[in-house]
């Protein structure tokens, strides 16, 4: 069945948002002699926690999706040094024939703020079995190369190219670029979700709205400048975009400090959208 194939591109989402759920599940903070330094823009990022509704957009003629749904739990905590972060996602596939496939995830990385060492944890389950795990670290050096070293699901490392980004500082230089009025971003992303290292990005970045929303829906995002832009994630045989499809695309709404909504994610054969349904803020830091 077809459809199977698509299970493993559903957690790439959380890529796309730097996604950044209870700390048990959390890889351990990296030992460090002293304090890394904060990369610029990341002291306007906020801890936060927040759910989306996954509703189902639109399939391809050619694709055996017929329907998609599911919720997204996404937490974010400042611990310090480094962003903790989970992403929790629940999917429900169902393709032409009435046949249901149950997908999820859990994700959890620690980033320093440096934008330097990244931990990262992965789990797949389909049909409530582990169907992949994912665990390592990836370390940079100034120049943005580096090296991801691989725990599972063998030991096994892979280069990272001049420029690499993380999660976290992929998402605070996007926003950068669109309050820069940037209107194209392309980078290196290294999240942890592919066992291939780093995947080629290009953000496309929409106008940036200086003026805040008039009537947010959240307190969270009130007085707060925001920005549309939509990122493309091309695998490593895909030569980094140019006229190639890209594997997995997500559209979204970032506000200047790190909280994204509107979402809709792209995975090829079917897309869904993503609504935040409820937003509260963290207490962290040091």
């Amino acid at each position: 069945m077809r459809l199977r194939s698509l299970l493993a591109a559903t957690v790439t989402m959380g890529a796309a948002l730097a996604l950044t759920g209870p700390a048990p599940a959390q890889p351990a903070a990296p030992a460090a002699a002293q304090s890394p330094v904060a990369m610029p823009g990341a002291e306007a990022m906020i801890a936060h926690r927040a759910a989306y509704r996954l509703t189902f957009d639109k399939a391809r003629d050619n694709s055996d999706v017929a329907r998609a749904e599911g919720v997204m739990l996404f937490e974010v905590l400042d611990a310090c040094d480094g962003w903790a972060s989970r992403q929790r996602l629940s999917m429900r596939l169902q393709d032409r024939d009435g046949r249901a496939i149950e997908t999820a995830s859990d994700y959890s990385t620690f980033e320093s703020k440096d934008g330097r060492r990244l931990r990262f944890s992965l789990t797949q389950m389909t049909q409530g079995a582990v169907s992949n795990r994912l665990s390592g670290e990836a370390v940079l050096q100034p120049d943005g190369s580096g090296i991801a070293t691989y725990e599972q699901p063998s030991a096994r490392t892979e280069a990272l190219p001049p420029g690499t980004l993380l999660p976290m500082a992929h998402t605070i230089r996007a926003i950068a670029a669109g309050r820069a009025s940037q209107r194209i971003l392309n980078a290196p992303l290294m999240d942890g979700t592919s066992e291939d290292g780093a995947q080629e990005s290009t953000t496309i970045l929409s106008q940036w709205n200086k003026d805040g929303e008039g009537k947010p829906r959240f307190p969270l995002l009130a007085n707060q400048e925001s920005g549309r832009m939509r990122i493309a994630f091309f695998g490593k045989d895909n030569n980094g975009g140019g006229a190639s499809s890209p594997d997995y695309e997500v559209g979204l709404r970032y506000f200047a400090n790190g909280v994204a909504d509107e979402l809709n994610m792209d995975f090829g054969e079917f897309s869904v959208n993503g609504r935040l349904e409820t937003l509260e803020a963290v207490p962290g830091g040091c």
